[in-house]
């Protein structure tokens, strides 16, 4: 498990759950960071935030940092971690909507390696 990039994607879906903040972009800025392309980052941010509330963001995001232990490639973020991250949600519908995002949005491969 890719677990710095889980933990920073865990830290931003929690900061962008403030009322003030744009969750998609938030998303998106974050995918980006770790190589995903730009709008594929887009579209997978905009469809997390059309597909699940808040406070669904917010348990994908705990369940991204709970994930940090045993990373052993710190600073790379997969597809796969994502999904799997959002796997240890409770609510069903998360890691639903995140391999739907990720499979729609055309991001079903790993990005470069850094």
């Amino acid at each position: 498990m890719h677990t710095a990039g889980l933990v920073a994607i865990g830290g931003l879906l929690a900061f962008a759950t403030s009322a003030c903040v744009n969750p998609s972009a938030r998303i998106a800025s974050s995918l980006e960071g770790y190589g995903f392309a730009p709008d594929q980052s887009r579209c997978v941010g905009d469809r997390l935030e059309a597909n699940l509330s808040l406070g669904q963001l917010q348990q994908l995001g705990n369940a991204a940092r709970a994930a940090r232990e045993g990373d052993t490639t710190p600073g790379r973020l997969t597809v796969g971690d994502f999904v799997r991250a959002a796997g240890a949600v409770k609510d069903p519908r998360v890691p639903l909507e995140v391999a739907r995002a990720a499979a729609g949005c055309g991001v079903v491969t790993n990005p470069p390696a850094r």
